[in-house]
């Protein structure tokens, strides 16, 4: 499933609903499909519509570990793939790569960095609503345009 595919299925969630993606839609989203036996670098790509450059990036910048088989190849675990499912979300909500280094860095940690984990996260979501707001403020202007140069306005 690639990136546009999980896109797709999340937005069709918040289609159905009306509201809020919950968090069983999310965590099946985030479980990467089917993924049970470790993958290479290309199929982890082409699964997260990802460049290999920029999934060894992430390795570089520790945001993932990743195994190496019998001939030193990259192998990704199962786990490894839903971390980079969630880093690519984050990535796409605008989350820096050093809040993103230091909150892989607290789960990395274990259980005693919950706490702020959460309060990263609480910041974060503040943040994404914020981007919300300003992005339907800007959809509202452009459908103004539109329907000002005669173009019929999204429902």
């Amino acid at each position: 499933m690639a990136t546009d595919d999980l896109m797709s299925k999340a937005l069709a969630a918040l289609g159905e609903t009306g509201g809020p993606v919950s968090a069983e839609v999310i965590h099946r989203l985030a479980d990467a499909g089917d993924v049970r036996e470790p993958m290479t670098i290309a199929e982890v790509a082409a699964l997260l519509d990802l460049s290999p450059h920029t999934l060894r990036y992430y390795e570089r910048a520790g945001l993932i570990e990743v195994d190496r088989d019998a001939n030193g190849h990259r192998s990704y675990s199962p786990e490894a793939v839903r971390r980079l499912v969630f880093v690519t979300r984050m990535r796409l909500s605008g989350m820096a790569m050093r809040d993103l280094q230091h909150y892989i860095a607290l789960v990395d940690a274990g259980e005693e960095t919950v706490p702020e984990r959460l309060d990263m996260l609480l910041e974060h979501r503040d943040t994404v609503r914020r981007q919300i707001r300003e992005l339907t403020l800007s959809l509202a202007a452009t459908e103004y345009k539109i329907a000002t140069y005669g173009g019929a306005a999204a429902p």
